[in-house]
């Protein structure tokens, strides 16, 4: 009995863990333009509220916005907190030229959509950053990766930074995502979650 009751603590243990899989991302030397521009986007305090120039680009977006909430249901359970993330995370993949489908793959590998996640490097929230960006390109405020749209927005700058310094190469930019670069098992993750959060139109 005693052995068993280990092991359910063991294992409660490690589900609590499981979906945290940043690696150790490392502190790159930036050029201070792009330090700078960094800095901007982070402190960009506007809502996620998306603008489009048509109406069949909104009905796009309304038509994804409900298919997603649908797929993520049984993730984050609470309608109004569920469509919030979607909306947030739809507008700030956007806002970095990113494909919203990606970053909800790669959220789902990194945190499993968990809020607070933080792994054992001590990567943080839903996107899993590091909190030295904060130093780096933010006020210093760690305790802030855990607020959803600082999280995202982080996040998806910093991939955005990443694809950029690899040449739009994505393989190579996700493995410097996760501190894993040249590796292909995190890529890999990434992107066959990305397919499943595709989006047919």
């Amino acid at each position: 009995m005693f052995l068993f009751s280990r092991l359910l603590a063991l294992g409660l243990a490690l589900s609590m863990l499981a979906g945290a899989h940043a690696g150790n991302q490392k502190e790159e030397a930036l050029a201070d333009s792009v330090r700078l521009a960094l800095a901007r986007a982070i402190s960009d305090t506007r809502p996620p509220k998306p603008e489009f120039a048509n109406i069949e680009d909104r009905i796009k977006y309304l038509h994804w916005l409900g298919e997603m909430s649908e797929r993520l249901k049984k993730k984050l359970p609470d309608t109004q907190v569920r469509r919030e993330f979607l909306q947030t995370a739809w507008y700030e993949a956007k806002r970095a030229g990113l494909d919203p489908s990606l970053v909800l793959g790669l959220i789902q590998v990194e945190s499993a959509f968990r809020k607070y996640a933080v792994s054992s490097v001590g990567a943080r929230g839903y996107m899993q950053v590091m909190p030295f960006w904060t130093r780096v390109i933010g006020d210093g405020d760690r305790k802030k990766l855990f607020q959803m749209q600082t999280n995202l927005r982080y996040g998806c700058s910093i991939l955005r930074l990443y694809l950029d310094m690899e040449r739009g190469d994505l393989y190579l930019a996700l493995g410097r995502y996760n501190g894993s670069r040249g590796k292909p098992e995190y890529p890999n993750a990434v992107l066959a979650a990305w397919k499943r959060w595709e989006f047919k139109e």
